[in-house]
């Protein structure tokens, strides 16, 4: 799920850099970034299944646990987009540039994540060379 929500972040955040240096398309980067804060609402539940499978722990495994505080701050940037949005708070431009602050801390999170990934295999083929 993480590579389609990155393609959909990827356009979003075309879309949104377009409406807030051309004023064009705001509809489509309303949209937009509703569809990404639906992506990013169901990995986090996808992903809190599989801490809870793997570490049994719903959220803030031990391995996982600056990586979810993080996530939190990402969830409630794109919380507080969708509050402002339905409720008419801001202007869009004001809106879109919260879109950005949340979409700034979901590249920084994806980070950690692939850091993590990227430091759980090497570890994983240190131990294999060792072992063989």
């Amino acid at each position: 799920m993480a590579p389609v929500q990155f393609l959909i972040f990827g356009i979003s955040l075309f879309l949104v850099l377009r409406f807030l240096t051309t004023g064009a398309g705001e509809q489509a980067a309303e949209i937009s970034v509703l569809v990404k804060t639906l992506a990013l609402y169901a990995i986090m539940i996808t992903g809190s299944i599989w801490e809870k499978v793997v570490f049994d722990e719903w959220l803030f495994a031990k391995s996982f646990f600056w990586e979810d505080v993080f996530s939190m701050l990402v969830l409630a940037l794109h919380t507080t987009y969708l509050l402002m949005l339905f409720n008419e708070w801001g202007s869009s431009h004001e809106r879109m540039y919260v879109a950005l602050a949340a979409y700034a801390s979901y590249v920084i999170n994806a980070g950690q994540f692939l850091y993590k990934l990227r430091m759980a295999r090497l570890d994983a083929r240190h131990e294999s060379a060792v072992h063989a």
